[in-house]
């Protein structure tokens, strides 16, 4: 089978330290319906994700839950496997850096690159970020040496090192990507790896003796293979490389990479250098995507307003969510994640235009022929303008998708759906079947038949449940799953439709309103210092871990009255607080607007904490924070604020 009939699609692999979060969702669900696409065209298809279980901060984040290394891995890589079997996530194979099959491959490269000399053992000296788990060079340290990435200290260190020949590779990669300008996108990407190889290549250490959860260095067992080192090799080790009856041999390399674009230098520079060394060809493309905000806001835990994947496809639906990612921010840019935009695109694009589409058709079917199709007619202008539109936005949706143009392939699709319904309107069937025009009425019926099995297709990549629903409802036989090119109108015999429950049921946005702090419920508790679960409940073993009395002294809690309450301007779910102390009057800004009236809090005597640092939340500067207890259900959520029972002079101290 020749390249172009091959497509191997790869996401990073996710580091084993955190649960997954949005931005590992929308990576694998890209990569996801690539897959699906390409899968359709004919081409042999390899699909491949995993996670990344080595290095320094596994082994402190273990250390400190009294694991092993493997057994923190073991635990948290299934939250992963349980997330791509929720989002409909159909992936080749499932890479675990800790597998031997993947180690016995980093001990290859790593001999066969020292054999050959483009590996040395020396010194190195520097600025290391832990959590990171990379040297900074001075240049690009942040103020008072910190990690430029994460804002963290780094560590002076010095270590006995192998390092990587990458100087070696600087001309060769410069030669290539402009031969190759395809080879990172999108362009502003390219430009900047460009940029930083011009400006010369250091060799790169790749061992380290300052840990052991890693990859033994062959023949030295005092050193570990880096984990970027061990890392980046995953996309050869689940092919079978150095096998000669390996899968490498057909997919290699017809490879492309979907990272995000912290990464990109790693999978622009380290690895295809690393390639070259190894005397193959760079992949075919790496393609860096941007990050999501929340509501403008940057995600973190300390602000409650993680995405959490699991719960997304839980409310609203695996292929909503699947739709929204896609069609709400050109990929390769930074977007917004808004659960209000999702659920008006839930209610126009998927309710209102295609849901809409499926469901008068088949009520028209149902009552003018009982459910039949008609058999094929000869179409008029009409009829063939629908085709030929149909037929042009195939051929759009394949040149979209090879460039990753996830957002403009979906309004191409909705562009060819809109004129299907734009054709109900312009044919009025309910005018010709109450008028007896039988041959123009099949015609319209038949022609809207194949303009929604066409739909089903052209959306199957993107929401493969809602394609497939679509293709049972029209009584189509076998699944949308197993269709190929090329796709043309008036194809089959007729069949009979099977209406179904409603494609995408509207949501009304003014419960919607009331009702979506059990959403947020999670996250404003983590805000106040709760913690949220992974499922339906907590447990209430996991506690964190042990603290001493005097760290418990530093925190100042202190009693306070609610003077006033307000709502903060274009936040939902946040209050300003003024609070009486007895000795001065402060401002919190708390998000507790989905639990209590304004009415509820004035008056009441409640625990705050007085020496946090200052914070500036919305444009209001808040000066320390309440407290309130969560209910462990997150089915049915309650909040409720910590007081005391007596009446006990304001200001007092909680001891």
């Amino acid at each position: 089978m020749s390249e172009r009939n091959t497509f191997y699609i790869t996401t990073p692999i996710y580091y084993v330290n955190d649960v997954p979060h949005i931005g590992h969702a929308y990576t694998t669900i890209a990569a996801d319906v690539l897959a699906r696409h390409h899968r359709m065209l004919g081409h042999r298809t390899f699909f491949l994700t995993g996670t990344d279980e080595h290095g320094q901060k596994i082994q402190q984040a273990a250390s400190a839950k009294g694991l092993t290394a493997q057994q923190l891995a073991d635990q948290t890589v299934e939250n992963f496997r349980r997330l791509w079997k929720v989002l409909n996530i159909t992936n080749d194979d499932f890479i675990r850096t800790t597998e031997e099959r993947h180690e016995r491959v980093v001990q290859h490269i790593f001999s066969k690159l020292l054999e050959k000399g483009d590996i040395y053992l020396g010194s190195y000296e520097g600025w290391y970020c832990v959590p990171c788990e990379t040297y900074v060079p001075e240049a690009q340290m942040g103020e008072g040496n910190t990690c430029p990435d994460c804002g963290r200290p780094l560590q002076k260190m010095t270590e006995e090192s192998y390092f990587f020949r990458m100087s070696k590779y600087e001309k060769p990669l410069l030669e290539y990507y402009e031969s190759h300008p395809e080879a990172i996108l999108p362009k502003s990407r390219y430009n900047e790896i460009v940029s930083f190889i011009k400006g010369g290549l250091k060799d790169q250490s790749i061992s380290r003796t300052t840990l052991t959860w890693g990859v033994p260095v062959p023949g030295d067992p005092k050193h570990v293979v880096y984990v970027w080192f061990d890392a980046l090799i995953n996309y050869l080790s689940a092919l079978g490389y150095p096998d000669e009856n390996g899968l490498w041999k057909t997919f290699w390399p017809a490879c492309h990479h979907l990272v995000g674009k912290d990464i990109i230098r790693f999978h622009s520079v380290v690895w295809p250098a690393l390639l070259m060394a190894l005397e193959l060809e760079p992949p075919r493309m790496v393609f860096a995507h941007g990050w999501w905000t929340v509501d403008g806001d940057k995600m973190s835990k300390s602000k409650g307003n993680v995405v959490d994947p699991f719960e997304m496809a839980d409310v609203y639906g695996v292929d909503p969510f699947r739709y929204f990612l896609l069609r709400e921010v050109p990929f390769g840019l930074d977007g917004d994640f808004s659960e209000r935009a999702m659920v008006q695109r839930i209610n126009s694009d998927l309710a209102n235009d295609l849901g809409n589409l499926l469901n008068r058709t088949l009520q028209m079917m149902k009552k003018y022929r009982d459910g039949l199709v008609p058999s094929a007619v000869s179409p008029t202008g009409l009829e063939l303008s629908v085709r030929r539109m149909g037929e042009e936005v195939t051929v759009q949706v394949d040149d979209l998708l090879e460039r990753f143009a996830f957002d403009e392939a979906l309004k191409a699709i909705w562009s060819f759906i809109g004129r299907a319904n734009k054709y109900i309107d312009e044919t009025m069937p309910w005018k010709l079947g109450s008028e007896g025009k039988g041959e123009e009425l099949d015609r319209v019926l038949r022609t809207l038949f194949e303009a929604l099995k066409l739909a089903s297709q052209l959306v199957y990549p993107f929401m493969p449940e809602c394609a497939s629903r679509i293709w049972s409802q029209l009584g189509l036989p076998g699944s949308v799953s197993d269709c190929r090119r090329p796709w043309s109108f008036d194809e089959m015999e007729p069949v009979k439709v099977e209406k179904g429950d409603v494609l995408f049921p509207r949501i009304d946005l003014a419960k919607w309103d009331e009702t979506r702090g059990r959403l947020l419920a999670e996250r404003v508790a983590a805000a106040q210092g709760g913690q949220g679960s992974e499922g339906d409940d907590m447990d209430y073993s996991d506690h964190e871990e042990e603290i001493t009395i005097d760290l418990f002294k530093k925190v100042e809690l202190r009693v306070a009255q609610v003077l006033a309450v307000e709502p903060v301007p274009k936040a939902d779910k946040l209050y300003k607080l003024e609070l009486d102390l007895g000795y001065e009057k402060r401002t919190i800004v708390s998000g507790i607007r989905e639990f209590y009236q304004p009415d509820e809090l004035v008056g009441k005597r409640i625990i705050v904490i007085c020496n946090l640092k200052p914070s500036v939340i919305r444009g209001v500067k808040s000066n320390g924070m309440l407290l309130a207890a969560e209910s462990p259900s997150t089915k049915n959520f309650t909040l409720g604020l910590l007081t005391v029972d007596r009446d006990v002079p304001l200001g007092s101290r909680i001891h």
